[in-house]
């Protein structure tokens, strides 16, 4: 059977989306044309998706200058947790345990593939951690929490983070138990989240 183009077209766009197969794709490009409302909807805020932007003090998604969690000021300011993804942000904030500032790195260290730490959001978190940055930050950043994650990539950036850290006198802390080896941050549920931040423990300088 031959499916129109205009279908098709829409199944292929769709079946480039993460975690979304050929079969997937097609059940739902079947439903966004049989529900138009639906599609509708989609479309919309697809279109507002457009007006998004990076945070350019934490590289969080924002819509005006800030992103939420930086233009709020009862978040603890002296604190940052560090993650490699906007995902393993949205995941610690469904924890509902954390009441501090973040950093986005966009991913983690991994040489074989390039990725070094000029690749990676580190020239404005290390303005961060600038004490003559203070007054324009609200505190004087005293603890960093390193929730990338538990893979080699992940340890690898938290190594080198903690001895950026110790070089500056900040102290560092790691997600503790609750983590597998191995595993993404953004899949864990909230409890286990909850568990890691409440035991994170202190990296040797």
């Amino acid at each position: 059977m031959r499916y129109p183009e205009r279908l098709l077209k829409l199944i292929r766009a769709l079946s480039g989306l993460p975690g979304v197969g050929p079969k997937s794709a097609q059940k739902l490009g079947l439903h966004l044309v049989q529900q138009q409302e639906v599609a509708k909807e989609l479309l919309q805020a697809l279109e507002a998706a457009q007006g998004l932007h990076t945070c350019p003090i934490c590289g969080n998604l924002a819509e005006e200058e800030l992103c939420p969690i930086c233009a709020d000021p009862e978040r603890q300011r002296h604190i940052i947790c560090v993650v490699e993804g906007i995902n393993d942000l949205m995941a610690l904030e469904r924890s509902g345990e954390y009441s501090g500032l973040y950093h986005v790195l966009g991913g983690a260290l991994n040489p074989l593939e390039g990725i070094g730490p000029e690749q990676l959001n580190l020239a404005s978190f290390f303005k961060r951690l600038n004490p003559q940055n203070r007054e324009a930050l609200g505190a004087e950043i005293q603890e960093v929490i390193l929730a990338t994650s538990m893979t080699v990539e992940g340890e690898a950036t938290a190594g080198y983070l903690a001895e950026q850290l110790a070089q500056r006198g900040i102290a560092a802390t790691r997600l503790a138990y609750g983590l597998p080896v191995g595993g993404s941050l953004e899949y864990a549920d909230e409890v286990t989240l909850a568990r890691a931040l409440e035991n994170r423990r202190k990296l040797a300088e």
